[in-house]
Parts: structure tokens; C-alpha cells; sequence
């Protein structure tokens, strides 16, 4: 049984990092950026996180997000938190990514 609240709370945690990253994501990029409404959208969605439970994370797209997160809530700049946004959504299409190794093979065989 305490495998399965531990995996339960690893999803819980997960998903309330994805969905704080994706919504200070949207309002980063938006074309009508307002620091103060950013700021405050970052506020209230860390007091979310906080009263969802902190589990180890293995994985590096996981790492990479709560590292974002923490970037978020120390308020780093619009520039910075750009960067590690795009490197985040990087190493997510990593995962998906596949390579198609023998496509020439299949050509030549035609």
C-alpha cells in the first residue's frame, strides 16, 4: 500500500508543477506582458504548490520543471525565465522524439 500513495503523490506533485510551468509559460509569452499580473499569477499558484507535498524526483525533464518552478518563485527575469522555459519544453520533445534510422534502406528496396 505504501507504494501506491507514494506514486499517487509523485503524480499529485507532478502534475501541480506542470500546470503552475504551463501557466506562467502562457503569460510569458504573451504579447501583451504584464509584470505585475505575471508576478501576481506566480503568486498565487506557489501558495498551490506549497500545499502540495514535495516528493524526490528522478527523472531529468521532472527535475528540469522544478527547477523552473523555483526559478518562478525566486522571480528571475522575464529573459531568464525564457531561456528555461524553452529548454524545459526541449527536453520534454526529447522524450517523444524517434529517430527514423533505416529510412533510406527502405528506399532503396522500391
Amino acid at each position: 500500500m505504501n507504494q501506491v500513495t507514494d506514486k499517487f503523490k509523485r503524480v499529485k506533485y507532478l502534475r501541480a508543477l506542470e500546470k503552475f510551468a504551463k501557466s506562467a509559460i502562457n503569460g510569458l509569452k504573451r504579447d501583451d506582458f504584464d509584470e505585475a499580473e505575471f508576478r501576481q499569477r506566480v503568486e498565487k499558484n506557489a501558495k498551490v504548490i506549497e500545499k502540495v507535498e514535495a516528493v524526490y524526483l528522478d527523472q531529468p525533464y521532472s527535475k528540469a520543471l522544478e527547477s523552473f518552478i523555483n526559478l518562478l518563485i525566486k522571480n528571475a527575469s522575464k529573459e531568464e525565465l525564457l531561456k528555461a522555459a524553452n529548454l524545459l519544453d526541449k527536453l520534454k520533445n526529447q522524450k517523444t522524439y524517434k529517430k527514423e534510422k533505416h529510412k533510406n534502406k527502405f528506399k532503396d528496396e522500391d
